[in-house]
């Protein structure tokens, strides 16, 4: 993430939805990877968009910043292999305290000014289930919120409570409910996804491993190739 102002190569978000831009971007993609299964394709995309967004934002929300996510004020800028590489913001958004760390507060902003218009047009433009897509964010939510926990002594699962409750905190539908789960595995507790992501699909691209909600598609990468 950066400012849109220093993007150079950044396009207006919903234009680039809107006005076949995505889709061009998964042409791209597909002609430099290969790979024939559209969702596969858009799921992979949507990926690394996912990372791009959800990553900073959490950070900078455990640093107490809420930075300003509405499409309508943001750029995308894309690799040469048609994958998304960065996303320019309006602004350096609002301070915001919450010692507390709540992370489906923190959230909310996500859920409500951007996620939904992002999924939509996976949908419509890129054949995927919204709720591969929630998926799709949610590990990286996960991810960052895990990483940057501050008291993580005798806590084995931070964000928990986003996958647990069945609402978020305005009382409104949680679509993260029930995306990740921990579950025992052997003498191991591992992390799984309740929707597989499709990367199995693609060529050269190898497993997630433990966190596949597909037991055939547990195997180590080093197996897979």
């Amino acid at each position: 993430m950066m400012l849109a102002n220093e993007l150079d190569d950044g396009v207006p978000l919903e234009d680039f939805f809107l006005s076949g831009g995505f889709s061009a971007a998964l042409d791209t993609y597909a002609a430099a990877h290969g790979g024939t299964d559209r969702r596969a394709i858009a799921s992979m995309w949507s990926l690394y968009y996912f990372s791009i967004l959800t990553i900073p934002y959490i950070v900078a929300r455990r640093a107490e910043q809420v930075l300003p996510i509405s499409p309508a004020e943001m750029t995308i800028a894309l690799a040469e292999d048609g994958l998304p590489r960065a996303l320019g913001l309006s602004g350096e958004g609002d301070w915001s305290e919450d010692a507390e760390g709540n992370l489906p507060a923190y959230v909310m902003p996500l859920v409500k000014q951007h996620l939904p218009t992002v999924v939509g047009r996976l949908k419509a433009l890129g054949g995927i289930a919204p709720k591969l897509a929630w998926n799709n964010a949610a590990v990286y939510i996960d991810y960052a919120f895990n990483a940057t926990e501050r008291s993580a002594e005798g806590s084995t699962w931070a964000s928990r409570p986003l996958f647990d409750q069945p609402r978020l905190p305005d009382g409104s539908d949680n679509p993260f409910h029930g995306c990740l789960r921990h579950e025992a595995d052997g003498e191991q507790t591992v992390c799984r996804r309740k929707v597989c992501c499709l990367r199995y699909l693609l060529p050269g691209i190898p497993s997630c491993g433990e966190l596949c909600a597909l037991p055939a598609q547990r195997m180590p990468a080093q197996r897979k190739q």
